[in-house]
């Protein structure tokens, strides 16, 4: 089955989609791991991973690409993934989606802020006319080589002209023909009540860790009436938490000391990226190898 057929079967089951948020290829290995059935990196944690920047629309969308497709290489789930505002116009967004179809990606959101963005949960964002939002998200759809590639219509008009007005661009959204709305940001369980009410068909729901959102479990989100919510900064998070330890540990000490009860071993390292099924491979290609050699020798000599 496709990654896409999978991700749009995940969206309409009845349970909630969870999606665990990933930052690079190795992240969305451990996700899988994990035993979740998709995968999100999200616009802030690529930027913080390749760059070591905040969430600007500093990347541009071929380095993303790029970094989407060595993700998607790395597991056998549906990965979705930030388009930002769809890298300019119409146009655009027409070339975003071929290019993010090309990487692999199971489905893919852009957003109707002004370029360029700011991380949908702090001040200061900005949004462009609905009807600008309105082209770019078609000419994403019609840009769709595989039908089943979900594209997912974000607005970030609540911070910025209110939740009636979210909801308004949410619907004509839908209506364009997006397989998924996600209102940005809402700041109380009653709006995102009205969220799920108001708007016609999935809807997706942000739990950024520290955001400006109540934070809620996937059963909650699912009795509100989401079909997807994602905790897209569980791995950066967590990574900086972890690794900014793990310096001062060594750094204080010469060595690793309490570093060392928060690391796997280099064992389990190479066994979670791997390396002995990539030895077997080598193996059994090698000995069809030599036993091929053999073969045609021992012909050869018999002739």
């Amino acid at each position: 089955m496709r990654m896409t057929t999978r991700l749009r079967e995940l969206i309409a089951a009845p349970e909630l989609l969870m999606l665990p948020g990933a930052h690079d290829a190795l992240s969305a290995k451990l996700a899988e791991e994990a035993g979740f059935d998709a995968v999100i990196i999200g616009g802030l944690p690529a930027t913080g991973s390749l760059l070591a920047e905040p969430d600007t629309s500093q990347l541009c969308l071929s380095e993303l690409a790029e970094h989407y497709r060595r993700a998607a290489a790395a597991i056998d789930i549906p990965l979705f993934v930030d388009g930002d505002t769809g890298f300019g116009n119409a146009i655009n967004a027409r070339r975003t989606t071929r290019e993010f179809e090309r990487a692999g990606v199971a489905g893919f959101f852009i957003e109707d802020q002004v370029f360029p963005k700011r991380c949908g949960h702090t001040p200061g964002k900005a949004v462009v006319p609905a009807v600008e939002m309105i082209a770019k998200l078609k000419a994403a759809l019609d840009a769709r080589v595989d039908a089943d590639l979900v594209i997912m219509a974000r607005t970030d008009a609540l911070a910025v002209e209110g939740l009636e007005a979210a909801i308004e661009r949410a619907n004509l959204y839908r209506e364009a023909g997006a397989d998924v709305t996600f209102v940005e940001a809402p700041r109380t369980v009653a709006d995102m009540r009205r969220i799920t009410a108001e708007i016609d068909g999935p809807k997706f729901a942000n739990m950024l860790s520290f955001g400006v959102s109540p934070d809620l479990a996937a059963a909650e989100l699912q009795e509100i009436g989401f079909s997807v919510a994602c905790w897209g900064m569980t791995s950066l998070f967590a990574m900086v938490h972890a690794v900014r330890a793990a310096y001062a540990d060594l750094k204080a000490h010469g060595r690793e000391v309490a570093a060392r009860e928060a690391m796997v071993t280099f064992d389990e390292y190479n066994a979670a990226v791997g390396l002995p099924e990539l030895r077997r491979f080598e193996e059994d290609t090698a000995a069809f190898a030599e036993a091929l050699v053999e073969k045609d020798s021992g012909a050869g000599s018999g002739a």
